[in-house]
């Protein structure tokens, strides 16, 4: 019996290195992007990105809590605008710093989350003038731990997250044609 037992252990822990190294041989970088063209020109669509206040407008995770608690300091937009958030289980808390502003061509966000797990990464816009479109792309990129490393064998966090961003570019793009229509 106890040869048996030994046997599962070993079986068990072998299992275990095995699933280990797996886990620690996945990337420890991340990256998250996706793109649209949108019929405005770079200037209105960079302006709904480099105020906070904006995103009210076209944030995919703007609507899931209408009681969330947000507050913005610093500059009303660009470097050093902050925007902090504090709602339900599907928003989390958190803050957004603008650490980057570039007119009409890139935009640089520290996006740092404490609920319901802490984490730090880089979210980044691009604006590129196409004829009388503009290419918005919104990448989100950083470090993943063990633990994060682990959980992503299981869930696809480029499909899950990559479908919020073409959400929110799908209204970016809604927003910034209707205001450059009424600019007509």
């Amino acid at each position: 019996m106890r040869k048996k037992i030994m046997i599962a252990v070993g079986i068990l822990a072998g299992i275990v290195l095995v699933f280990v190294g797996i886990v620690a041989a996945q990337p420890s970088e991340f990256r998250i992007t996706r793109s649209t063209k949108i019929s405005a020109p770079p200037d209105i669509v960079f302006a709904q990105v480099d105020d906070f206040h904006n995103w009210e407008g076209w944030s995919p995770w703007a609507k899931l809590d209408p009681a969330a608690k947000n507050t913005f300091e610093g500059p009303a937009a660009g470097k050093g605008a902050i925007f902090k958030w504090s709602g339900n289980d599907k928003v989390g808390e958190g803050q957004m710093t603008l650490t980057d502003s570039q007119p009409n061509d890139k935009i640089l966000i520290k996006l740092e989350f404490k609920r319901p797990f802490e984490d730090t990464s880089t979210t980044e816009f691009t604006f590129k003038p196409e004829g009388d479109q503009t290419t918005v792309t919104w990448s989100m990129f950083g470090q993943q731990n063990f633990m994060e490393k682990a959980i992503c064998m299981f869930m696809n966090m480029d499909k899950m997250l990559g479908a919020d961003f073409e959400k929110g570019l799908a209204q970016l793009k809604k927003v910034s044609e209707e205001e450059a229509a009424a600019k007509k």
